[in-house]
């Protein structure tokens, strides 16, 4: 095998891709904070994509991180140059490519001033963020800023010392202020409805906590575009060291991806932006749409089949969709009761984007584990699941499907797959919904009064009836008996 790193890149097998330009030549326009593999097969290969074809080449990426787990990514990536080896699974085959859009990792450092200081650069145009779902501190029940977190009380009492990224893009962009730089464009790249706007809202909150001044100078000249990102990447595990193994690679963080990528953005970049569209980046201002698609269907879709598939103890997503009853339960509420509340793209329908989904989730070539994708329900369910039931509700539309999904999730976070083995935790708030859950085993609402995740659809009588009824099914007789009542005619 060759390690990884720049000195190597012409040794490789002539099967890997591997980048054709000047890695020293390039300079940085983009910090991007989160390197996970998300990031590195998506926003990431975009850029390395201009970069091939000699476009862009002052837009490098200067990775970051403001957690401890963080170092030791750093210090895998720093040791092969920051470069990624990004495996494509196919079921006709893979194929591998090194990346090296990346070219610098900041230390990760207690009051993150090296991040700071970067982020202050004029060069630094963009700062992009993968952080999560549940990382944008938002109050799930009023959907508000939550200065509550100890982290962001931190922050406003100490803000030249931040624990966040958003309190060091708040000392970055005073600094900048102070100086009489432009700002920097503040992109997210997380599954969030409105991601721009969760963005904009963090970032000035936080401002305004400390100093309400530089907050509206913020919300004022800072830009927060919206966008829709969409790649299935499973975790790197043993089995992804091996496939970049296999191909001669000895890289201690590859990353294995399907054959499929979205990046739909809003126009909205103050400092500029690179010709991302070259490379496949729809540019729209219809982001709004094109998100509630991707989070509707294919997030949504995910939370159907993930919590039934860790109850039943079925590994993959991919395994859940081979199992017949699964898959035409997915398809029952897709069809039924979220497509409908969503409105066409250009280049899709619902109905088409859930065939779609429907293809990718059923890729054996993608390991995506049922537990990767039931993780941090409390942030998903949320996010993904319960717009559908409040546009059910609203319409009069059916909703049983969707109770039934909830039902399902509160059962496993009771802690118990049905073959009585245990689920380990597998949410930042595992102890209070395993508490919910089996009180719920006898009194449903107490599930439904975690208002902070339902707000008032406790006191809605078809959907919390239905969710009554359902999770007493699951718990009588069964996950299957709960489907298969579901999907008879």
């Amino acid at each position: 095998m060759i390690p990884l790193s720049d000195a190597t890149l012409n040794d490789l097998p002539e099967t890997v891709a591997r980048p054709v330009y000047d890695r020293a030549a390039l300079t940085p326009g983009i910090v991007h904070i989160g390197l996970g593999n998300f990031h590195r097969a998506h926003q990431a290969w975009y850029l390395h994509r201009l970069f091939q074809l000699g476009l862009d080449r002052d837009w490098a990426i200067v990775g970051a991180g403001v957690r401890q787990y963080d170092a030791l990514q750093r210090e895998k990536l720093l040791r092969q140059d920051c470069l990624s080896t990004l495996i494509e699974l196919d079921p006709s085959g893979e194929s591998a490519e090194v990346a090296g859009a990346m070219i610098d990792y900041l230390p990760v450092e207690s009051g993150n001033v090296a991040l700071i200081r970067q982020m202050a650069d004029p060069a630094i145009r963009i700062v992009s963020l993968t952080v999560t779902e549940s990382g944008y501190y938002v109050d799930p029940a009023t959907k508000g800023f939550d200065e509550t977190h100890a982290d962001i009380r931190h922050d406003i009492a100490f803000p030249d010392r931040p624990r966040t990224a958003f309190g060091a893009m708040v000392a970055a962009l005073r600094l900048r202020r102070e100086e009489g730089i432009n700002p920097f464009t503040g992109q997210s790249c997380d599954n969030l409805v409105g991601n721009g706007a969760a963005l904009r809202q963090a970032v000035v909150s936080l401002a305004q906590a400390s100093d309400p001044g530089l907050a509206a100078w913020i919300d004022a000249n800072c830009s927060f575009p919206n966008s829709m990102v969409d790649c299935i990447v499973p975790r790197t595990g043993p089995e992804e060291l091996a496939l970049s193994q296999a191909f001669g690679i000895d890289d201690a963080v590859p990353v294995t991806h399907e054959n499929f990528r979205q990046w739909v953005i809003e126009d909205d970049f103050r400092a500029g932006r690179p010709d991302w569209e070259r490379v496949g980046a729809t540019f729209s201002d219809r982001v709004h749409d094109y998100e509630a698609m991707k989070i509707r269907i294919l997030n949504g879709g995910h939370q159907i089949v993930s919590n039934v598939g860790e109850l039943l103890s079925i590994e993959t997503i991919s395994d859940c969709m081979a199992e017949p009853l699964l898959r035409t339960f997915f398809r029952k509420v897709q069809r039924d009761e979220i497509a409908p509340h969503v409105k066409p793209v250009p280049g899709f329908t619902p109905d088409e984007y859930m065939d779609l989904i429907d293809r990718r989730f059923s890729n054996p070539a993608i390991g995506d584990t049922v537990r990767r994708v039931a993780f941090d329900g409390s942030s998903r369910h949320p996010g993904f699941v319960l717009p559908s039931v409040r546009d059910g509700l609203r319409t009069g539309a059916p909703v049983e499907g969707l109770a039934l999904v909830e039902a399902l999730w509160a059962r496993m976070c009771a802690g118990t797959r049905e073959n009585g083995s245990a689920i380990e935790p597998n949410d930042p708030h595992w102890d209070a919904l395993r508490s919910a859950a089996n009180a719920a085993r006898a009194d449903p609402r107490a599930w439904l009064a975690q208002h902070r995740f339902y707000g008032d659809l406790a006191e809605a009588p078809r959907f919390a009836g239905a969710f009554g009824r359902w999770l007493d099914k699951v718990w009588s007789s069964g996950c299957k008996a709960a489907l298969q009542a579901y999907i008879a005619p």
